[in-house]
């Protein structure tokens, strides 16, 4: 280590972008890419061509960006209260807008817990950049578990975890709503939890799966200013590769995200992207009907095959687990079968203790279930 370097990051695993592939390049585009969630489709080619001509006659490369992103908030309220079917947010004051989900989360932890001023609490398995984030910033991380059956957290190690951890306190909860790699949303118990938490503890609800899970908590946050809301353009909106993310919150708590985020954080074309991909939300959702089918029937194939134990799944990608069967190291056959997939040609996570595999194309995901099957056929257990 560098002797000016913390040395606490020494220990510290940095997110992997491209986790299933051998170097730091992008997997390369041969492969059946459904190891990250994002949406199969691109945008449709008459916006690619609406962005085109925006970048090369409207944006001025020589100018900064809108850094109040007042018109892009103004319209994400516009879908919030519509995906919602509220009147409750109808202006920029509850929205607060980031590159990427991450600078929101990062934004959060600055704002609540930096100088040992607090501690953040997680149930894993769950989205890894909640705990990845804090570490960088010196921010300790409680971790409790979940039920292995169903992935419920386990409330009752949680409830002690904040009464007992007190140098720094818990200062925040994240929860995923539903759940990454599980795919379970929040159930009645962890929501009456949630609601029942001290007021000097922020709740932070990641919908990044709203669309595919249409089940959303914005509705309560009149009623709990405590409580933050994350969602993202990345997964249904298509727009992976622009980075942008938002959130919609109390407007005091707005005001605070606004005071410690970056300046300028949003390109032009990112701001541009997600304006036109809001003003043309019904064609790019109309994609949705079709995940939630092939969701289903890649389910409804999967679980036939004795070997794999599938949850339910409310996102746009499905949680398998090889059942055991005390014979043989199941760390080593999840290992085993998440290569052979990949030699086959299908990227999948292989990811605490099963693989998450996103749902992609009729035609990917038709590849997908006949070499999970003949890997099944040859793997041995």
């Amino acid at each position: 280590m560098l002797p000016f370097i913390r040395s606490d990051l020494a220990q510290l695993n940095a997110y992997k972008p491209h986790p299933s592939s051998d170097t730091a390049e992008s997997v390369p585009a041969q492969f059946d890419r459904l190891d990250t969630n994002e949406s199969p489709y691109d945008l449709p080619p008459e916006l690619k061509e609406k962005l085109a001509w925006t970048y090369q006659q409207v944006i001025e490369t020589n100018r900064y960006p809108d850094g109040g992103h007042e018109t892009l908030k103004d319209a994400i309220a516009e879908y919030v209260n519509e995906s919602a079917g509220l009147s409750l947010f109808n202006t920029a004051a509850n929205i607060s807008v980031g590159n990427g989900s991450d600078e929101l989360i990062r934004s959060i932890l600055i704002a609540t817990c930096l100088g040992r001023e607090g501690s953040i609490l997680v149930a894993n398995p769950t989205f890894s950049m909640y705990g990845i984030l804090a570490q960088t910033l010196g921010i300790p991380v409680v971790t409790v578990g979940r039920n292995e059956t169903n992935f419920e957290i386990d409330l009752k190690a949680a409830q002690a975890a904040i009464e007992q951890t007190q140098n720094p306190p818990i200062r925040v909860v994240f929860v995923v709503h539903p759940n990454s790699p599980t795919a379970n949303s929040l159930t009645a118990a962890e929501l009456a939890w949630l609601r029942s938490l001290d007021k000097h503890i922020l709740v932070v609800i990641d919908e990044a799966y709203f669309e595919f899970s249409q089940t959303t908590l914005v509705g309560e946050l009149a009623q709990r200013p405590n409580w933050v809301i994350l969602r993202t353009f990345s997964k249904a909106f298509r727009l992976a590769s622009l980075r942008v993310g938002y959130c919609v919150a109390h407007p005091e708590a707005i005001a605070i995200l606004e005071k410690v985020r970056l300046p300028y954080n949003l390109p032009s074309f990112s701001i541009t992207a997600a304006l036109v991909a809001l003003q043309n939300r019904t064609l790019l959702l109309e994609s949705i009907p079709q995940t939630l089918s092939e969701r289903a029937k890649i389910i409804e194939i999967l679980s036939q095959q004795p070997e794999l134990q599938i949850t339910a799944s409310a996102a746009n990608f499905i949680y398998l687990r090889l059942k055991p069967n005390g014979l043989n190291s199941q760390d080593a056959a999840l290992k085993a079968f998440h290569q052979k997939l990949r030699t086959l040609g299908t990227i999948v996570r292989c990811i605490s203790g099963g693989l998450r595999i996103t749902v992609g194309t009729i035609e990917e995901n038709t590849r997908t279930v006949n070499r999970v099957q003949a890997v099944l056929a040859n793997l041995e257990f």
